[in-house]
């Protein structure tokens, strides 16, 4: 099969699809796991420090 663009039709799949948590097409359909607030993986919401701008002091 070549690279162009009669393989863009196959591209129909779906990992992600929307999480009932946060809303956003996150949740990895297959391992059960949203990407985005962690749903499925912690019960807290998923954050890290280095998503979070430094305060101007």
């Amino acid at each position: 099969m070549t690279k162009g663009t009669p393989s863009m039709g196959l591209r129909n799949k779906h990992s992600h699809i929307i999480c009932r948590r946060c809303g956003k097409q996150s949740f990895h359909a297959r391992h059960g796991v949203c990407s985005s607030c962690g749903f499925g993986k912690s019960a807290k919401i998923r954050g890290y420090s280095w998503t979070k701008k430094a305060a101007d002091n």
